[in-house]
């Protein structure tokens, strides 16, 4: 897969406070690329250095191929981008807007204008005012916008924010089919990790400015560790058995325990649980979601806390 974006060491301080620290990843062509993190972490600053929004402190931005500091207008030409809400003129119809953007950009045809309205599933409703559009309406309204000049790298930072359900699935799926079809770099800054699991291949974590993680989306949800909930006629009996083989902090539950172990360790455990006279009613695998590992990885620990 060819590589479109790629951050080194990148950095960013204001006032003597280092906000980004060192970030290093690359997002590859076809891909949907989360960019997760809490409130605070960095995620809307460094959009803004890779649109060209703000300074690079440190570091360099390498937009295929093009250096964005050094050579920012070349760079800038391959990114489509909505950081927070699209900009539109409301009085104005979808069609209106579509050619007033088309003005600041050459050789945007109205083949093009009609292409785009087409992708993002508008053309019933183009010729009307923008103010009689939903809020879905008005994001991929934005979506023509930052799409009409072909972009390589489509940058959006929470394009779900605040849709209904249908709204979020119609945004979530038209990104993936654009990545796939197009073979375009969707990038995407979101809070709503449910959607971020579904919508991504491939996702970053961000604290406090520095990058804790990346990985495709299906290892963060499949830990080498499998959480196993074991239901049993004596809890306390199947804990002090559990706790005996050595499986990694048991904890009870209403009618058995749950415990932590490595896929071959599972078959010797359930061995060793029958050989103690533990009755099993059953055992089930938990499965951890993004909001899971994202919330282990992102919050304080005691440590941390208490140098606040």
């Amino acid at each position: 897969m060819a590589k479109l974006l790629e951050l080194k060491d990148v950095s960013k301080v204001i006032r003597g406070k280092r906000i980004i620290d060192r970030l290093n990843f690359e997002v590859n062509a076809g891909e949907v690329f989360g960019f997760l993190g809490p409130n605070g972490a960095g995620k809307t600053t460094t959009i803004r250095m890779m649109v060209g929004h703000m300074k690079i402190s440190e570091g360099e931005i390498i937009i295929c191929g093009d250096n964005i500091a050094a050579n920012f207008e070349k760079a800038a030409a391959h990114i489509g981008a909505i950081v927070e809400n699209p900009e539109l003129y409301k009085f104005l119809t979808g069609y209106q807007n579509l050619k007033q953007y088309a003005r600041m950009t050459k050789g945007v045809t109205k083949e093009k204008i009609d292409e785009v309205v087409e992708l993002v599933g508008l053309k019933k409703r183009i010729h009307d005012k923008v103010k009689t559009y939903s809020l879905g309406m008005r994001q991929r309204l934005g979506l023509a916008q930052a799409l009409l000049h072909d972009p390589k790298i489509l940058i959006l930072d929470e394009p779900t924010n605040g849709l209904d359900p249908a709204g979020i699935r119609e945004i979530r799926d038209y990104l993936r089919r654009l990545a796939r079809e197009k073979g375009i770099a969707v990038i995407v800054s979101s809070h709503l990790l449910s959607e971020m699991e579904l919508m991504c291949d491939r996702i970053a974590i961000i604290k406090n400015g520095k990058l804790l993680d990346i990985q495709n989306v299906h290892e963060f949800t499949n830990d080498q560790k499998e959480t196993l909930v074991i239901l049993a006629d004596d809890p306390e009996q199947a804990y002090k058995a559990a706790e005996m083989f050595g499986a990694l902090e048991p904890l009870h539950t209403e009618n058995g325990i749950q415990v932590e172990a490595s896929k071959e360790a599972i078959p010797d455990l359930i061995y060793h649980l029958v050989n103690a006279n533990v009755r099993l009613y059953e055992i089930k695998r938990v499965n951890k979601t993004l909001e899971d590992r994202f919330l282990e990885m992102t919050s304080e620990s005691k440590e941390e806390k208490a140098h606040a």
